[in-house]
């Protein structure tokens, strides 16, 4: 028996959200948040309303915060209760329960088994990641499951590598961490009420901002980090890169996108703002290259003014939208 949430979708001819186009900088973001952006469109709800988050992004010293959508800000937007899982019984027990109850769960596995990761980590290497299982037939041992740049199918060895169904009874249990969905039971809200609610959440968002530019004081460390990554494995590299400029990249990539839809639901005064973080984006794509070419020829005198265009957008951004809705009470991120 095949039991699913969105019965009607099949990952042969699934068409990814806009948001994951090839056309864009960053086409992939996070684990986390690839997973929602595929999930909300196939709810008939518009994932870039739930981006206002990104606003907060700080430097953290050794890298840029990993960017996930707020619990709550999915259950102001859009009605979403997202909870943990106890799992005490097989994982794939409990996904199925939810299933059944028409509940999403989204379940931290090794993507050394997902198929979608082909030519990166598939049957190469092991490496934690998040999937939404959207059908799971337990008896026939496939699954289809959102998971990147959309909705994809595994089966055999790889739901058996999945759900550590080979593993001796002496190993460890398999309990990783996982969330489910409850669906709201009264109808949808309306496109003008999910505006409404994210203009609010941005200013909430922007209290909780750094207090400081958070890509200037990035600046000041990268040469430094960047020699230190020299001297590591160029596989040490990539790990970087993603954790540094890809996740900044990537956030604000998505930031401008969001305050391109808040203009297109009738919110003015954005196309600014939304420059300044498309301009981020871009320029952290443009210094990850020159980062490689960095590695390779140990000179890293040029990556301090590469990074500047995009120090002087996240204060073009603050001050313009502080100026929009009127500067908050500043709170620490």
């Amino acid at each position: 028996m095949t039991d699913a949430v969105f019965p009607a979708l099949k990952p042969d001819g699934y068409q990814r959200h806009a948001l994951h186009s090839a056309e864009r900088d960053w086409p992939e973001t996070n684990c986390y948040l690839d997973v929602w952006i595929e999930v909300l469109p196939a709810l008939g709800l518009p994932p870039e309303a739930c981006l206002g988050y990104s606003v907060t992004q700080d430097f953290e010293g050794d890298q840029f915060t990993f960017f996930k959508v707020p619990l709550e800000d999915l259950e102001a937007l859009y009605g979403l209760k997202v909870t943990e899982l106890a799992i005490y019984d097989r994982v794939e027990n409990h996904v199925l329960e939810q299933i059944r109850r028409g509940r999403l769960s989204l379940v931290e596995v090794d993507s050394y088994f997902l198929p979608d990761t082909h030519g990166v980590g598939y049957h190469q290497a092991h490496g934690k990641t998040t999937v939404a299982v959207n059908r799971l037939d337990i008896e026939g041992r496939s699954m289809d499951y959102f998971h990147g740049l959309g909705l994809h199918h595994l089966e055999g060895n790889d739901f058996d590598g999945v759900f550590h169904r080979n593993v001796s009874e002496q190993a460890p249990a398999f309990l990783p961490y996982t969330e489910f969905v409850k669906f709201p039971d009264g109808p949808k809200p309306d496109a003008a009420q999910i505006v409404e609610t994210a203009v609010e959440l941005l200013r909430r968002h922007l209290a909780r901002r750094p207090k400081a530019n958070p890509i200037a004081a990035f600046s000041k460390v990268f040469p430094e980090q960047v020699e230190a990554v020299a001297d590591r494995p160029f596989d040490f590299f990539h790990l970087y890169a993603f954790n540094t400029l890809r996740q900044l990249g990537a956030n604000y990539e998505l930031f401008a996108s969001h305050l391109d839809w808040l203009s297109a639901g009738g919110v003015n005064g954005l196309e600014v703002p939304a420059e300044a973080a498309k301009r981020i984006s871009t320029t952290c794509k443009t210094v990850q290259f020159q980062l490689a070419r960095a590695v390779m020829r140990k000179k890293f005198d040029k990556l301090v003014p590469a990074l500047q265009p995009a120090v002087e957008a996240w204060d073009t951004i603050m001050t313009t939208l502080d100026t929009q809705f009127g500067k908050p009470a500043s709170k620490a991120a």
